[in-house]
């Protein structure tokens, strides 16, 4: 028990990622009603936007003024792609049936896989993220790695300017008005194609925060690290119920507890132990969503319609 408080801070480092990633997937669906499976690669492309600057800039240039340019490369890339999805991929299938935009959606996530594996030579294997030099800091028994203060530090600004943006912006406004009847804010002279594309930008940038913030964690990036990690954060979303932006990162902080004191703490439990470690940390993820599902299939917060975002 005596790295209880240890475990703890590690889900919510974790589950904040995840919940980073997962507010992509819930602002889409609240307002077109699509789950974008192609999230997690636009997710994974952020990473390699990150990597990109990272390496083209002059070899000693300092981590410190390294980051904010890995993040404006990471943010570049992911919000280029995600807007370019939607006006070439999403747009042409918007009358048409669920099924169509979904299989799109699966789709273009294997194409832009392929695409980073085929034209970027390095993302054949893991290539190594630069480290925040310094640390690890220890609070009592807690210990925080250095590279997961960037993460401490981007999750609650970010949610601090979405809400903001959201409540208290013209754009942010005309979301909530396009949610819940899109119709009705055409009418009132929304321009509900533009809202759609803020949509699918401020959802891959926060994603690309993410990226950044994932290689920063596990000191490296790769073409397929994308794939899970979109998996767990739509499962994120669906636990906070799925269209309401501040449940997804609630549901990504559930997700990440769970998912760290399950790989910690089940083997503990007589019987069960084969079934704890790192190996079985994916399983426990859905699990958890079953349950939910299973109990309240809305979501920890449901699905308020004037959350919608």
């Amino acid at each position: 028990m005596h790295e209880l408080p240890q475990q703890l801070v590690n889900g919510l480092l974790l589950g904040s990622m995840y919940g980073l990633v997962a507010i992509g997937y819930t602002m889409v669906y609240g307002i077109v009603q699509l789950i974008n499976f192609a999230h997690g690669e636009i997710f994974m492309t952020g990473g390699f936007g990150a990597l990109t600057v990272w390496l083209i800039l002059p070899t000693g240039t300092t981590m410190w003024l390294a980051l904010p340019l890995m993040l404006i490369g990471a943010i570049i890339v992911a919000t280029t792609i995600a807007v370019g999805a939607e006006r070439f991929a999403y747009r042409p299938l918007r009358g048409a049936p669920r099924l169509a935009p979904l299989i799109t959606a699966i789709g273009l996530s294997l194409a832009l896989q392929q695409a980073v594996w085929a034209w970027y030579p390095e993302a054949k294997s893991s290539r190594t993220f630069p480290e925040i030099p310094g640390g690890p800091f220890h609070i009592g028994n807690v210990t925080i790695q250095t590279g997961d203060i960037f993460l401490l530090i981007a999750a609650p600004i970010c949610m601090a300017i979405l809400a903001f943006f959201v409540m208290k912006t013209r754009t942010g406004r005309g979301m909530q008005a396009t949610a819940q009847d899109p119709d009705t804010a055409k009418l009132m002279g929304i321009n509900t194609d533009r809202i759609i594309v803020v949509a699918f930008a401020l959802g891959a940038a926060f994603a690309a925060v993410g990226a950044v913030a994932y290689g920063l964690k596990y000191g490296e990036v790769n073409f397929r690290m994308g794939f899970i990690l979109g998996l767990k954060a739509f499962t994120a979303a669906v636990l906070g119920g799925i269209g309401n932006i501040y449940g997804a990162m609630l549901g990504g902080l559930a997700l990440g507890i769970a998912e760290t004191m399950a790989t910690a703490y089940i083997s503990d439990i007589p019987g069960m132990q084969q079934l704890g470690g790192q190996s079985w940390a994916d399983v426990w993820a859905f699990v958890l969503l079953i349950v939910v599902l299973l109990v309240r299939p809305q979501g920890l917060l449901g699905e308020r319609v004037a959350d919608r975002a």
